[in-house]
């Protein structure tokens, strides 16, 4: 309660309405939450307790909410996904063993120790979110223009999902949509339940309470894993913050790629597919124990991986990747379980499916490009270029690929260094639980390693990989240190180290990135050095005192605390460090400029209520405002604001234009592919006539346009189309007569 009363008022202070509060508490409890656990009650048999079974059905409720809103919105009536929760109620009350199940069982009571810890991990994650999310995404205009760039892509899919089943691509219509969108199908179905703006939804409301539920469910994987509850704290900690531990004193966003909270606020489909994942990774670790399953888990493990095909396209190739580890482990012991092979094939056909029909067989951006991040991180770090899509392919020195390379396998070794604890105890790390993890820890560091992509989507396999891989390093930990016999004094002492060492070896390293002009790239080898050298020193002096196992104990400790949390750390350091520039006289902190025009949230909203979904809009607006020369083809305001389908705004986020992605080409900078359509749209702006603004309704049924008046607007139009609004910065005219 306190965790949901402190988040409340964050979002409150944040711009949330109390009404809006309310209503979203209300459906999120009655039409999610609930209904979720009265399947999760009736499907599943195992021990869990009251906040596992409340975050389970939460996760279950999601996904059958996506599952029954796309029939409901393809046959035209939104509202019929209130159907589930009404038939999950109706059978609570009318179906006596049901009834009999819900009354009879009885949670699990967790030391109380443990649900606070789980509630101050929520207000962390809250307190994280409204200092590096909500501050910086405002809720009103012009405020709002300025957010990040990639929110106002996904504020178009959930439009174009409030209306259409299938959807498109909104912001070129006729694009295919070749995307995992079921998230933005649970955003169309709760504002269409709440009658919240879905801005408010995707800026505020939603991911909350899937964190918090994703944290819950991470926390009942780890105590299903190690058998206790002695690691949540640790387990929590690295989900949140885990990441490469950045030695350096500047830029620290290069090695610092990880943590929940990296993605979680600015990716809806990343946060989703966690929550799903979670889960299914619970129900998928106990078909290893020797009992059987139940058709219960059976009909939940289809349920999740079904959801999870359209949730987030990274999670099922790690999926496949555990299960063919496992099987393959158990083929060189003896057979391979029928039920793991089982389960891998029905991953194959699911991933089979969702890449042939969901993604359409495209790329995605996403190219077999080895060590191309390692490549442009040398550059960001060497001060060539800043780490954001780069323009140009870089070909650094073979000895300096290889060092960037070196170091971000020296910083995953120290990162995942508590697994090898495992050892410590004979067969531990050959069991089906380690393989499962460890295979797909295995394939999200190699498509990082393998894959190139223009927004480093590559990564987001690792994200999806990291809880489960914290997992089993603490486990690892918890295993060594029992085996070692540590006193906990020492543990404490041995986490204050790793602490200290996060920020003195960066100090003692004295390496700002990116460099200087004429420096040595071989700088950014010594922070590193630095850090080796001093675990290698404490390692020899502990050794000789306390005897190998026990400094094995303790180093392993003390570089868990130095990487579960560096996502932390490297932000601490990078402000500690822009703070002394300042104070030098440094650079002061950049503001984002962009020229945010006025009047378009009013312009929009009146086009959206004064239009069909299906009537087509053209604007005169492609670019990211401020960033017309060359042209930033990212901007999707209009069609995220309007919630409808746009003849061509900008077209970055396409399949067909991120498929002519290669190393070394600014996918936001490529130029439209249908010239003649772009002539024909920016014809009935730049020279209105009876032909150029007839072409646009006669050949491509545009019904409206939307025109932004600061670029140079022509005095004929309103004599071929019919103005109906003009505000701020914006016009709206009808074409075809005054609608």
């Amino acid at each position: 309660m306190l965790a949901a009363a402190v988040t409340a008022a964050v979002l409150h202070h944040y711009g949330v309405p109390v009404r809006d509060l309310a209503l979203f508490g209300a459906y999120l409890a009655l039409c999610v939450a609930l209904p979720g656990m009265l399947l999760v009650r009736a499907l599943y048999p195992g021990r869990v307790t009251t906040a596992e079974q409340a975050a389970f059905g939460l996760a279950l409720g999601y996904a059958v909410e996506v599952l029954v809103y796309i029939p409901a919105r393809a046959l035209g009536a939104p509202l019929l996904v209130l159907a589930w929760p009404v038939t999950a109620y109706a059978a609570l009350l009318f179906v006596p063993p049901l009834r009999r199940r819900w009354s009879s069982r009885r949670a699990e009571a967790a030391p109380l120790w443990v649900s606070w810890v789980l509630a101050l991990a929520h207000i962390g994650v809250t307190a994280w979110g409204a200092l590096r999310f909500f501050r910086m995404n405002a809720l009103t205009w012009p405020a709002m223009g300025a957010n990040d760039y990639d929110l106002p892509f996904h504020l178009t899919l959930i439009g174009e999902l409030k209306h259409h089943v299938l959807p498109v691509m909104p912001h070129v219509a006729g694009e295919p949509l070749y995307y995992h969108w079921f998230v933005y199908a649970h955003f169309a179905a709760s504002s269409w339940i709440t009658g919240i703006e879905p801005a408010t939804l995707l800026f505020r409301l939603t991911v909350p309470p899937m964190l918090a539920a994703l944290l819950v469910l991470v926390a009942m994987t780890g105590r299903r894993v190690s058998g206790s509850w002695a690691g949540t704290p640790a387990v929590l900690a690295g989900t949140m913050l885990v990441g490469a531990p950045s030695m350096y004193l500047g830029h620290n966003d290069v090695l610092a790629w990880g943590g929940l909270q990296d993605a979680a606020w600015v990716s809806p489909t990343q946060t989703f597919g966690a929550l799903l994942f979670a889960p299914l990774v619970v129900l998928v670790l106990e078909l290893f124990e020797p009992e059987r399953p139940g058709l219960g888990r059976w009909l939940l493990i289809a349920v999740f991986l079904v959801t999870i095909i359209g949730a987030k396209a990274t999670y099922l190739p790690l999926l496949a990747a555990g299960l063919t580890a496992v099987a393959v482990a158990g083929g060189l012991r003896r057979r391979p379980s029928p039920r793991v092979l089982g389960l891998l094939a029905a991953t194959l056909a699911c991933l089979a499916f969702a890449q042939v029909v969901l993604f359409g067989r495209v790329r995605q951006g996403m190219s077999v490009a080895p060590l191309a991040f390692m490549r442009e991180s040398w550059a960001e770090l060497s001060g060539m270029e800043p780490l954001a899509g780069i323009g140009r392919q870089f070909s650094p020195p073979p000895g300096s690929l290889l060092g960037v390379t070196l170091v971000f396998l020296l910083c995953w070794a120290v990162t995942w260094c508590g697994v090898l604890g495992l050892l410590a105890r004979r067969g531990l790390i050959t069991g089906p639980v380690p393989v499962f993890v460890l295979g797909m820890g295995a394939a999200a560091h190699g498509a990082v390693l393998l894959l190139g992509h223009p927004g480093y989507s590559q990564f987001f396999f690792l994200f999806a990989a990291y809880p489960y891989l914290v997992v089993l390093t603490v486990h690892g930990t918890l295993v060594l240190a029992r085996r070692a016999r540590l006193p906990l004094h020492w543990v404490v002492a041995a986490v204050c180290a790793g602490l200290l060492a996060a920020y003195l070896v960066p100090v003692l390293g004295a390496v700002t990135t990116p460099l200087a002009p004429g420096r040595s790239d071989l700088l950014l080898y010594r922070p590193y050095a630095v850090l080796v050298a001093v675990t290698a020193l404490a390692g020899g002096v502990l050794a000789a005192r306390a005897g190998r196992l026990r400094a094995c104990a303790l180093v392993v400790i003390a570089l868990g605390a130095v990487a579960l949390p560096a996502c932390a750390h490297a932000h601490v350091i990078s402000a500690i460090g822009k703070a002394a520039q300042r104070g030098v006289g440094g650079v002061a902190p950049e503001a984002d400029a962009r020229p945010v025009p006025e009047g378009t949230l009013t312009a929009a909203r009146w086009l959206r209520a004064h239009s069909g979904p299906d009537e087509l809009v053209a604007t005169n607006t492609h670019c990211r405002w401020g960033e017309e020369d060359p042209c930033d083809t990212q901007q999707v305001w209009v069609s995220a604001l309007t919630e409808r389908r746009v003849l061509v705004e900008g077209w970055a986020y396409t399949a067909r234009n991120l498929d002519r992605w290669r190393p070394g080409v600014r996918i936001n900078r490529l130029p439209f592919w249908d010239a003649d359509r772009l002539r024909a749209n920016d014809a009935a702006f730049q020279a209105p006539s009876a032909g150029t603004v007839g072409l646009l309704r006669d050949r491509y049924g545009v019904r409206w346009l939307l025109a932004d008046e600061r670029r140079a607007p022509h005095p004929e139009l309103a004599r071929f189309a019919t103005l109906r609004l003009r505000t701020g910065d914006y016009a709206v005219y009808r074409i075809g007569g005054p609608g």
